[in-house]
C-alpha cells in the first residue's frame, strides 16, 4: 500500500482571491513505512505574499523569485503522487489550493486529488478525539512526536511531522492489518482464516431425567393446543387402528 503525506504553503489563505501556492512536500509511505523518498519544491507564485502568511512560513517574493512557475513542477508532482492515496491535514484547504493551480495552468487535474482517495487527519483526529486541540502542533505533543525543531511552518518539515503523527494516529489499523495479512498468508484451506485442524467438539448428552423433563413440557403444549404441538410429529392412523406414538 503506497501512500503519500502532502503539505502546501501559500501566498495566503484563499484560492478563490488569487492567493497561490508556493511550495509543496511530499512524504512517501509504504506498507506503513516512512521509505525516505519525498518531493519537495519552492513555486514562484507571481504574485505578492501576504503579511500574515509570511509570518508563518517566512518565504517572501525575493526568495521565490528565481524559482520555478507551478506549471513547470506540475508534471514531477503528478508522477510522484500517482497510484497513492494521499495523506493530507484539512486536505480541502491543500487541494482546493492544487486543484486551482492545475486550472490556471491549463493543465487536467490530478486524479488522485479528485478521485476521493484522500485521508483527512484533521478530519480524523476530531473524531478521534471530539472538542479537543487538532493542529498539527497539538496532535504531535499528543503522540509524541517531537516538534522542538519547527519555529516555522515548512511544507517539507510538516509533511514529515505528519507522517509521524498519521503513524500513531492509526496504529491499531496496523495491528488490524497484520492479524489479516497472517491469516491470508497461512495455508488454511478454508476462505475464512480458519486452520484445518479443529479441536475435537465435546457433545454434552441429556440425561433420562431431562428426556422425561422435555417430554412432559410437549405433552403438555399439546394438551392445550388440542393436539397441534409443532415440536411433535402429527399422529397418522395406523393400518389396523390405533395411532402411532409421538
Amino acid at each position: 500500500m503506497r501512500q503519500v503525506v502532502l503539505d502546501t504553503e501559500t501566498t495566503g489563505l484563499d484560492w478563490k482571491n488569487g492567493d497561490r501556492v508556493i511550495e509543496i512536500g511530499c512524504v512517501e509511505l509504504l506498507n506503513r513505512t516512512i521509505t525516505g523518498r519525498h518531493y519537495h519544491t519552492y513555486i514562484n507564485p507571481e504574485r505578492a505574499i501576504s503579511a500574515e502568511a509570511r509570518a508563518v512560513h517566512g518565504l517572501d517574493g525575493d526568495f521565490l523569485a528565481d524559482k520555478r512557475v507551478f506549471a513547470a513542477i506540475a508534471q514531477e508532482f503528478e508522477d510522484f503522487v500517482r497510484d497513492a492515496e494521499l495523506v493530507i491535514h484539512n486536505a480541502p484547504f491543500d487541494i482546493g489550493f492544487l486543484i486551482n493551480e492545475l486550472k490556471l495552468a491549463g493543465l487536467p487535474v490530478i486524479r488522485e486529488l479528485e478521485g476521493g482517495n484522500v485521508i483527512d487527519t484533521l478530519a480524523l483526529a476530531r473524531e478521534q478525539n471530539p472538542g479537543k486541540k487538532a493542529s498539527l502542533d497539538a496532535l504531535c505533543e499528543r503522540f509524541g512526536v517531537s516538534n522542538a525543531h519547527r519555529t516555522l511552518h515548512g511544507a517539507l518539515l510538516d509533511a514529515e511531522l505528519l507522517a509521524e503523527v498519521y503513524l500513531a494516529m492509526t496504529r491499531g489499523q496496523e495491528s488490524l492489518m497484520m492479524v489479516l495479512e497472517e491469516e491470508q498468508g497461512a495455508d488454511t484451506g478454508t476462505s475464512f482464516g480458519l486452520g484445518t485442524e479443529r479441536p475435537a467438539l465435546k457433545v454434552l448428552r441429556a440425561s433420562n431425567e431431562e428426556l422425561a423433563a422435555h417430554d412432559a413440557v410437549l405433552a403438555d403444549i399439546a394438551g392445550k393446543a388440542e393436539g397441534r404441538c409443532l415440536w411433535l410429529a402429527p399422529s397418522l392412523p395406523l393400518e389396523g387402528g390405533g395411532t402411532p406414538k409421538a
